[in-house]
C-alpha cells in the first residue's frame, strides 16, 4: 500500500476543491491552535456549493464521503478508531453547510507535537480519492500538573479515577484545565479548560464526600469562579462569587461532606445583565410634558 492510498483509507479530512460533478468549495477551521493533551480537538468543514445543482453526499459501508487526514510531524499518520457514519446531505445550489466533528472522538491525539489536518470529500461516483482541502495546523502539549488525587467511583468498588487541575499558559493568559484520568490506563476520560485563572490568588481545590471535585480560582480581578466536576469529568455545576464583607471568598467542607462558598456574594451575569436590559428599557421611555 503506497502512503497516498494509506492516507485516504485512514485518514479525516477537509476540503477545498472541484467535485465530480462540478464546483464544490469547502473550509476546515478548528477552535483553536493549541490543545492539552487529552482535550477534545473540534473542527468545522463549511461545503458551499457551486456546481449549478443539487449536490448529494452520501457514503457507504466501504467508504464514507468524509474523511480526515491527521499527521503528527515525524510520524506516521493517525489510523482512526473505526469507520465512521456522517450521514447524507444535500445541499443545494449556491448554498454552504457545515458539519462539526470532534476529532479526538475519533483518533488518538494525546501524543504530544505539532500536528496537520486536512479533509478529503467524495462525491457517489468518485471512488477513492475525492478531493482535499486546506491543511491546518495544531500543538499538542502538556499542561503542569498543579494538583492531583486519586478517588473511588461511588458503586463500583474496581473503578479508580485521577483528578488533575492542570496550570496551562497559552495566548498571553493563564487557564486552569481540569483532566479526569482512568488509573487502571492511564489514559484521559476528559479534559477541558475551567478558564482563565489569575494565579496571585491560589486556587483552592478539594475533592467532597461524594467523590466531586471542586476547583474555586480567582478568573478576574472582582470575581471567582466555582466549578464541580464528577468522576466521569462531567462538569455538574459552575458558578460565580463576589468579594464578600470580611476577605476573599474561601471553600469550605462542612462536616457533612459537602462543600460550599463561604464568605462570598453569589453572581449571575445572566440576571444582572436583565437588570441592565430591564433599565435601559425604562430610560428609553419617552418622557411626556405638559
Amino acid at each position: 500500500m503506497n502512503l497516498r492510498t494509506l492516507f485516504v483509507s485512514c485518514g479525516f479530512a477537509l476540503v477545498s476543491a472541484a467535485a465530480a460533478h462540478g464546483q464544490i468549495a469547502a473550509t476546515l477551521s478548528i477552535a483553536k491552535t493549541q490543545y492539552v493533551a487529552g482535550e477534545s480537538v473540534q473542527a468545522t468543514v463549511t461545503i458551499t456549493n457551486h456546481s449549478g445543482q443539487e449536490a448529494v453526499f452520501v457514503g457507504s459501508d466501504r467508504q464514507p464521503w468524509l474523511d480526515f487526514v491527521i499527521k503528527r510531524t515525524g510520524s506516521e499518520p493517525a489510523i482512526p478508531y473505526g469507520r465512521f457514519n456522517f450521514g447524507a446531505i444535500r445541499i443545494p445550489v449556491g448554498q454552504s453547510m457545515a458539519r462539526q466533528v470532534n476529532l479526538s472522538s475519533a483518533f488518538n491525539l494525546t501524543e504530544i507535537g505539532n500536528y496537520s489536518v486536512y479533509a478529503l470529500i467524495r462525491m457517489p461516483d468518485q471512488t477513492s480519492e475525492g478531493t482535499a482541502s486546506n491543511r491546518v495546523l495544531f500543538n499538542v502539549s502538556n499542561g503542569r500538573a498543579y494538583w492531583s488525587q486519586k478517588v473511588g467511583v461511588r458503586g463500583d468498588a474496581t473503578k479508580v479515577r485521577e483528578y488533575r487541575v492542570l496550570n496551562y499558559s497559552g495566548d498571553q493568559k493563564t487557564q486552569l484545565y481540569v483532566q479526569v484520568v482512568n488509573d487502571r490506563t492511564g489514559t484521559p476520560i476528559r479534559t477541558y479548560p475551567l478558564g482563565d485563572a489569575l494565579m496571585f490568588r491560589k486556587p483552592q481545590i478539594t475533592v467532597a464526600g461524594n467523590q466531586n471535585l471542586h476547583v474555586f480560582f480567582l478568573s478576574t480581578p472582582t470575581l471567582w469562579t466555582h466549578c464541580e466536576i464528577d468522576t466521569e469529568g462531567k462538569l455538574v455545576n459552575s458558578e460565580f462569587h463576589r468579594r464578600g464583607a470580611t476577605g476573599d471568598p474561601v471553600l469550605m467542607t462542612q462536616p457533612n461532606g459537602v462543600v460550599a462558598v463561604g464568605n462570598s456574594i453569589p453572581y449571575d451575569p445572566k440576571a444582572e445583565e436583565m437588570e441592565k436590559s430591564r433599565a435601559r428599557k425604562i430610560s428609553e421611555r419617552p418622557v411626556i410634558t405638559q
